[in-house]
Parts: structure tokens; sequence; C-alpha cells
């Protein structure tokens, strides 16, 4: 093939604009590459983008891109379009100019990357429970103490609504503008079994902020309350409830039960707050997704004579709102029967 025709195959292949009078110029001068031909320290590999010519590609490379003409003198290959398109990595070797024009190309290969399969669940909107979790908590039986107290008010009043400047003793270090919620404590919550008692129902009665501090002494300001407030009245950090929760699931094995139904209920549905037995000890937080089982029925087997336990079956799905150290607050978001106190609690399960 004549270098002529090469050069027109070269340029129609991609796209290379020369004007006349410099591919003419080309022709006629010396063709000898030297290393001070290459610009220094450039970025290798060059990569090839949509609409590259050769002229851009020259320019890249060399000092003088009018130079051009040798390199793919002897690289024909590439006058090929279908050896050279985006994505291909050019590299120029100044070491091998002499030899080989330095030039070299490598075709991008797919890559397969292999990752376990992950579940994406939606968030769930929990805003509606919100009212719920501000009146109603679970805590341990040695929380009962909360973090302080109210100690009085400014004008020396004996309940206290919204608005009230009131005195605090807090027994940890807090900072203005960290918010306390006042609380007292109600039912003991004991396992259906044993009867064990493994936490305490609280009733919260308002929520009060820091505002400043001295001699040892707190100031604070009543936000809101659902009941009047009084000299005593326990004080607890209030939860930041995050009330778009993605559901995620525990790493290992979980077995637990229901301990409780808001608000004394006897059965629970869809939709109403349970408390479990299992909570951060277990590997449970906000967001964590599980199955409420019933245990399976005895039945007397006409065959062989034998009671037989049938297999539990799975009758809803809840999430972990407020996770504790060992008991946690949760949302029932399906059930197919009522939920009773004492049925399992597993990991999600689909029947």
């Amino acid at each position: 093939m004549k270098l002529q025709h090469f050069l027109v195959i070269a340029c129609i292949s991609l796209a290379c604009l020369l004007p006349a009078q410099a591919m003419a110029d080309e022709l006629a001068m010396p063709q000898e590459m030297t290393e001070a031909d290459v610009k220094p320290n450039l970025p290798q590999p060059y990569v090839v983008k949509k609409g590259d010519t050769l002229w851009d590609i020259s320019s890249y490379f060399f000092k003088d891109p009018m130079k051009w003409m040798k390199i793919w003198e002897k690289n024909l290959y590439i006058s090929n379009p279908d050896l050279i398109y985006p994505g291909n990595e050019i590299w120029f070797d100044v070491k091998k100019i002499k030899k080989s024009g330095g030039l070299a190309k490598q075709r991008p290969q797919p890559a397969v990357l292999i990752k376990p399969v992950e579940k994406l669940e939606p968030k769930v909107d929990t805003s509606r429970l919100l009212t719920a979790l501000a009146r109603q908590d679970f805590i341990q039986a040695d929380e009962i103490n909360g973090v302080g107290y109210i100690l009085d008010s400014e004008d020396e009043r004996i309940n206290y609504g919204a608005g009230e400047r009131l005195y605090l003793k807090i027994n940890q270090p807090a900072q203005d503008g960290d918010l306390f919620d006042v609380f007292r404590t109600g039912d003991p919550i004991k396992d259906p079994d044993s009867g064990k008692v493994v936490g305490l129902l609280v009733n919260h009665l308002g929520q009060i902020e820091v505002r400043s501090q001295a001699s040892g002494v707190y100031r604070g300001v009543v936000l809101n309350t659902f009941e009047e407030l009084s000299r005593g009245d326990r004080l607890k950090p209030s939860k930041d409830v995050d009330t778009r929760i993605t559901p995620s699931y525990p790493e290992g094995s979980v077995a637990g039960k229901v301990l409780y139904i808001r608000n004394n209920a006897t059965e629970a549905g869809q939709n109403q707050m349970i408390g479990i037995s299992l909570g951060k000890g277990s590997g449970l937080k906000a967001g964590t997704a599980l199955s409420v089982h019933r245990a399976g029925r005895m039945v007397k087997d006409r065959v062989s004579g034998k009671n037989v336990r049938l297999p539990e079956e799975k009758i809803g799905e809840l999430l972990v709102l407020v996770a504790q150290s060992k008991g946690s607050l949760a949302l029932v978001t399906n059930s197919t029967s009522a939920i009773n106190i004492g049925d399992a609690i597993r990991n999600k399960a689909d029947r």
C-alpha cells in the first residue's frame, strides 16, 4: 500500500481532518523521531475518546503534531476502524522510538464483578408513630432513676406546664440545647414464661430543653407537656427517632418473644406498637426487620396414637423502632393473625 493511500484510509477511519497544505508539508519533512520530540512527563495511557482524530492523539504525545506520520506508518493496524475505538488505551514508550515507533494499545476487556446478592428494601415512613413514641417507652429495671430530676421552678409553683422555667439536677454532663424527656414509671414487663421482670413501661410527661448551668444546677425550659410536671419527676435523654427507617437484617440467628402490647391490649395487629425481648445485645437496631411466629398446636396422630406438635407458623412481620439493651419497641408492619404476648420473634422469614 502506498503511503498516500494509507493516509487517506487512516484519516477517513478516524475523521482526521488535516489541511491539505499541512499534509503536503508533512510529506516533505524528515521523519526521524527523537526523544526530544515527545512531551515530557505525560500521564499514560491516553484513552481514546469519541470523536478523537489522529491529530488529537498526536498532539497529546508530541511537541510538534506534524511528526505524527512516522508513528502511524509504524502502526498501520490503527488505520483499521475495528481496532481503535473509544476506550482504547495508547502508550508511547520513548525508549522504543527508533525501533518501532513506541506506540502500543490495548483493547479494554469486559470485567465481571461477583458480589453477594443484596436485598434492597425501601424506606418505611414511621412518622405517624412519633406521637406513640413520645408518650411511652420501655426501659430496663436499673434505669428507673433516669439521669436526673426536676428540682424546682423559678416561682416555687408545684405543678408546671409548657413554657415554665425550671431548675434541674442532672448527674451527667449536659450542654445547652440538650433535650430530656420527663417520665414516671408504669407497670413492670414480665417474661410470660418465667414471670421475671425484664423491664418497665415508662409514661412520658413532657420534654425539657437545657438552657444553662450554674453551681451544679441546670436551668431548663419546658417545651411541651402531656400531663402536669412536678418536683421529683425523672429525666432521661430524649431519643432522636428517624422517621424514615431503612429495613435491615440481623447478622446471626435471633429468637425472642412478644413481651407487651401497647395500652395493655390483649392482641396486636398491623400498625400497632409492641415490646419484644430482643435488644442491642442481640444485634438489633432501629430498622431491624423480624417475623412473629405462633407455636404450632398439639394434635393427636390418629395413626400412631401419639401427640404431635405442628410446626410454628409465621403470623406477622415487624420493624424495630427503638432498641434498648435488652428489649425493643417495634412496629407491626403486617399480620395475618392476631399477635399475642408470648408469640415467638425470629429472623424475618418467608413463611
